[in-house]
């Protein structure tokens, strides 16, 4: 463990401490929170006897070298130290950070030992969200189900490790249950809640989300209010209620920093079909002077292939891009040669194609990465829509020779080994 050098330096300052303030490691706490334990987690031997040299100023260390929560904890067992609350959550933070649900669970179960958790709401917190961010949810809600107490974080956690795990019917019903408990969701809580809608259908609670934020928040305060203005956004538009969309934008999102709102806006409008419109929008973003990103380009120029034309408009909003400097990246590559191929424009296609293989090349990205699979099959897709079936097969051969492995030069092999000549004699 990175840290466990540094934690143990601090052993020093610990055993200044009297030693009624000691915790003994024999002494075990017995509550909920403990008997429900997991077997995998429950307390294995902390007897540890590394070699010490004892000298009248320091102790040192000459077999052992900390690295992991384990190591530090018997360390200090073996040393007689107490282990405060903030070693504890620097070993739980530790665990978080590198997922290892197995030294967190011995932590879990060292604490058991040690302190009463029934009384420290906020180590009990960070333990949730250990589990929670190892996706054990299962322990996650034992631990969640004995407690005695409950703050909004609890809550949070639980309603978070839900989400992150797609899991949106417990994520709604969680959320009833805060409710409830007369507990107010924070922002970014909400933002869970709103997705959780999106996923499981269910409108009329992104509605009620929305009420009870338009009475909490009467104006937009901090930073934390645009993701819940986004996901609102999000909402109505994933419903097809594109007025209910753009009401929440004129009324809140219209003045938000940034430019994800706008986005979504236009991204609702698209999948709508509303290209006309997601142009409007995105003039309207440079009117009012927000800073266009790379994200915002695909849904435009998506738009302005489905509008088709002459590739005007397209190749207006391909110049935006190299004015903003995004046009290097891979997603905006992609939807350049979508956009041409679908105008007609295979000149302009190809060149948007060479210039992704290019930067792919140039900054040693697997040929076989997804977002550049899909310029290719954009540019065969193009070459097929408009007739050119010598076009398609010399890029399908180009393909092969590049390493790309996907179902066509799978097919292209097939082809060559002659499987389906009696097929195509047919």
């Amino acid at each position: 463990m990175s840290n466990g050098l540094a934690i143990f330096s601090s052993c020093k300052a610990l055993a200044r401490l009297p030693s009624s303030a000691r915790r003994s490691s024999s002494s075990e706490c017995r509550h909920p929170l403990g008997a429900s334990l997991p077997a995998c987690i429950r307390p294995a031997s902390l007897h540890h006897s590394p070699k010490l040299q004892h000298t009248p100023s320091r102790i040192e260390i000459k077999s052992v070298e900390p690295t992991t929560a384990t190591d530090i904890l018997r360390l200090m067992d073996s040393l007689q130290l107490p282990i405060s609350a903030d070693m504890y959550a620097t070993l739980l933070k530790e665990c978080i950070e590198s997922g290892d649900v197995t030294q967190g669970g011995k932590v879990h179960s060292h604490m058991i030992h040690h302190i009463d958790l029934r009384l420290d709401l906020l180590m009990v917190n960070r333990l949730l969200l250990m589990y929670a961010s190892c996706s054990q949810l299962d322990t996650a809600c034992i631990l969640f189900d004995g407690m005695p107490m409950r703050d909004s974080i609890s809550w949070a956690t639980m309603i978070a490790g839900h989400e992150e795990n797609g899991d949106s019917q417990n994520v709604l019903r969680l959320f009833a249950q805060m409710r409830e408990n007369g507990l107010d969701p924070t922002s970014p809580l909400l933002v869970c809640v709103l997705k959780a809608c999106v996923d499981s259908g269910d409108l009329r609670l992104g509605e009620q989300v929305h009420s009870w934020f338009i009475k909490k928040k009467t104006m937009l305060r901090n930073r934390e209010d645009i993701p819940v203005v986004a996901s609102l956004i999000n909402l109505y538009s994933g419903f097809g209620c594109l007025e209910s969309a753009r009401r929440v934008f004129d009324e809140m999102g219209r003045h938000c920093d940034g430019t994800v709102v706008w986005t979504i806006l236009m991204d609702g409008y698209c999948k709508e079909g509303g290209f006309e419109e997601v142009l409007n929008i995105f003039k309207e973003m440079g009117r009012a002077g927000r800073k266009k990103k790379c994200f915002t380009f695909p849904t435009v120029l998506r738009a302005c292939g489905r509008l088709g034309n002459d590739g005007q408009v397209g190749r207006q909003v391909h110049a935006a891009a190299i004015k903003v400097g995004v046009e290097s990246d891979v997603f905006v590559h992609s939807s350049l040669v979508d956009m041409y191929g679908k105008c007609g424009l295979l000149n302009d296609a190809r060149k948007a194609l060479e210039m992704t293989a290019a930067v792919s090349s140039f900054n040693k990205k697997n040929t076989n990465d997804n977002n550049i699979v899909v310029c290719w099959n954009a540019m065969l897709h193009a070459y097929a829509s408009h007739g050119l079936c010598t076009e398609a097969i010399k890029l399908l051969y180009e393909m092969k020779a590049a390493g790309l492995d996907i179902f066509y030069i799978r097919l292209l092999n097939e082809f060559e080994q002659g499987k389906y000549n009696e097929e195509i004699m047919k």
